[in-house]
């Protein structure tokens, strides 16, 4: 245990979380299944917390209150330090709360406490977004972000890795293009329940499910152990990959970027949940390692 990260865990599931952006770090399964993104020179994040937004902004500013304040892609919390509330042997919470650095992006009163557990070898994480405000409602999005080494064994192909929804999903998927949200909309790549991955699936970015009926999925090989990704209190979902480079995101969301032609003030803007004076919205994911 230090400042900078905590480690816990069980025999079957293992896990570091740093204080910088309360960033899951490294997960292993089993003693030798090496589940998260090493944060090589491809993408150089393991599993950064979105917040208060989700993609990006057109122009990367948000006007609020007659104001316009810059705010860069997926928010400031990845790039902030948070405070340790609670650390055990299986598991840790963090917190990060408005002060004069975020105020100066997002005016807001905001408290965002993250929970981080191991129980019965799998890993859970547990987001509560509190406004303490007495007077305004707090708009926000919050997302997870992890990145899962693709492939998971030493050896095997990439293009034999699939996701496994839970349910058919059939719906169009949403595209962004410069990091906003296109309007229009594309026929789904999922075969019944089935997403194969490929580099070109991530060609033109990200895969957006905004109207995703699964509250789960399966990331692997079939006929190997691989990932089962459960989530609640998220309504849209993203899978992600750099073209060539050997991780998968699979991103539970609350909210997604600004449209193309959104030109509205900040607390207008599609996806955002509102928060009333007190008011507390929590979500959640987990993730074990599992055969299909």
């Amino acid at each position: 245990m230090t400042d900078i990260s905590h480690q816990f865990g069980d025999e079957s599931c293992l896990a570091t979380v740093s204080a910088a952006g309360a960033e899951l770090s490294a997960l292993v399964f089993d003693g030798d299944l090496d589940a998260l993104w090493n944060a090589g020179p491809e993408w150089r994040r393991h599993s950064p917390v979105l917040f208060p937004i989700v993609g990006r902004l057109a122009d990367d500013q948000a006007l609020i209150d007659g104001k316009t304040y810059r705010m860069t892609q997926h928010g400031f919390a990845r790039d902030r330090v948070f405070e340790w509330i609670e650390r055990t042997p299986t598991g840790c919470v963090l917190e990060l709360c408005a002060d004069d650095e975020t105020q100066a992006v997002f005016p807001f009163a905001f408290v965002l406490r993250i929970a981080y557990r191991v129980s019965a070898g799998q890993l859970i994480a547990t987001y509560t977004i509190t406004n303490p405000d007495e007077r305004k409602a707090l708009p926000a999005s919050l997302g997870v972000h992890p990145a899962f080494n693709w492939p998971l064994h030493p050896g095997e192909a990439r293009e034999d890795y699939e996701i496994i929804f839970e349910q058919l999903e059939s719906e169009p998927i949403r595209r962004v293009a410069g990091g906003l949200l296109l309007d229009e909309t594309f026929p789904s790549p999922v075969d019944g329940r089935v997403l194969k991955l490929s580099d070109s699936l991530f060609v033109e970015d990200a895969v957006i499910f905004d109207s995703v009926d699964s509250r789960s999925v399966w990331f692997g090989r079939p006929g190997a152990k691989g990932l089962r990704v459960k989530w609640a209190g998220f309504d849209e979902l993203g899978v992600w990959s750099k073209e060539g480079a050997p991780f998968l995101c699979i991103e539970p969301w609350r909210g997604h970027a600004s449209p193309a032609n959104f030109s509205g003030a900040f607390k207008e803007k599609p996806g955002l949940l509102h928060l009333g004076p007190g008011a507390e919205w929590t979500a959640s994911w987990r993730v074990a390692a599992t055969d299909a």
